[in-house]
């Protein structure tokens, strides 16, 4: 494999945080211990989603001493996928690499990254060796990715997040797609490239609580699927077929039991009861179309927020950026 041309100088890190201002001091510092061994040319973007606590006053103390570090507020919490976005919008870098602010992602293994990337991989992604998380969030994480497997056809490599690596290129071509519901670990992988992955071991976090509440992951694993996949669409044409068949063998069990009847009422026996398969039908039928409105809304939904086409965040402030970048 060819190595990368070595005038690409500068790298971007991008930081969505919400609510960290324990851990920014401790970020920085290790951060800086890893930016002082790199070659190149190094910016800091950190996005602020809407933070409630003293996160922004410790953004703007970082900036004011160190330049390199650079901010976008956002006037509410927007969420952590649109954080990344804005940072990849606000990028000038020739590879922007994502990481979190909680240290779950440990910048020591950045300089890895970067050596994948002279090696010539667009796209270099982390994978989680090991979690230091309690046996029920790993057994859904787990879940979580071998259903994205089976339900849609982007190969989303498992146990990888959104710390990882994008040449400019890859950037690039994100940047260029306007869709609101993001899942940017599924973009990364569906505009292709040559690909790496790099092992790490994920850390607890290094204060607070996770920002990632169990509402957020459900939202982010069915914006995975749905955004993704047209199985759920495929699924409910095909259950409509095994319904229609079950109501005509239901049909034909009835008129059974209708002759049934008259036979045992002609012989003096007691009527065949009917109500209970009745009632099983109705709340079958019933249950079955409520599943299929509700996945037919989910496409629905994505579509309405696609063609009111607002704006995927608000922006309150900047510090040491230009007007968004629109290259």
């Amino acid at each position: 494999m060819e190595l990368k041309n070595n005038s690409m100088k500068k790298i971007s890190i991008i930081i969505p945080c919400h609510n960290e201002e324990e851990s920014l001091g401790i970020l920085h510092s290790r951060l800086a211990k890893v930016i002082a061994g790199l070659e190149e040319e190094v910016e800091v973007i950190v996005i602020d989603d809407g933070s409630t606590d003293g996160t922004w006053k410790k953004i703007a103390d970082i900036h004011n001493a160190d330049g390199r570090w650079k901010a976008i507020r956002f006037s509410r919490n927007f969420g952590h996928q649109t954080a990344v976005s804005a940072g990849l919008d606000a990028v000038s870098g020739d590879a922007a690499i994502i990481m979190d602010a909680d240290l779950q992602d440990p910048p020591e293994i950045i300089p890895e990254f970067i050596g994948k990337w002279r090696e010539g991989y667009e796209v270099v992604y982390a994978v989680r060796r090991e979690r230091n998380e309690n046996f029920v969030k790993k057994f859904f994480y787990s879940l979580f990715y071998n259903m994205l497997s089976v339900l849609t056809n982007n190969q989303i490599p498992k146990e990888s997040g959104d710390f990882g690596l994008m040449d400019k290129k890859v950037v690039d071509q994100i940047r260029s797609m306007p869709e609101h519901n993001r899942f940017v670990r599924g973009l990364r992988a569906w505009v292709g490239f040559r690909q790496a992955g790099v092992e790490y071991k994920r850390d607890k976090r290094m204060a607070g609580a996770t920002q990632y509440t169990l509402k957020k992951l459900i939202k982010l694993a069915i914006d995975g699927f749905f955004s993704f996949s047209f199985l759920p669409l495929r699924a409910v044409t095909w259950l409509g077929i095994i319904v229609t068949v079950v109501s005509f063998a239901g049909a034909a069990f009835a008129l059974l039991q209708m002759a049934l009847y008259v036979r045992c009422a002609h012989a003096g026996y007691g009527a065949v009861p009917k109500l209970p398969l009745t009632l099983i039908s109705i709340f079958f039928i019933g249950g079955v179309q409520m599943v299929c409105l509700g996945i037919i809304g989910e496409y629905i939904g994505r579509i309405y927020d696609e063609v009111r086409n607002r704006p995927l965040w608000v922006e309150s402030e900047r510090l040491g950026l230009s007007s968004r970048n629109k290259t």
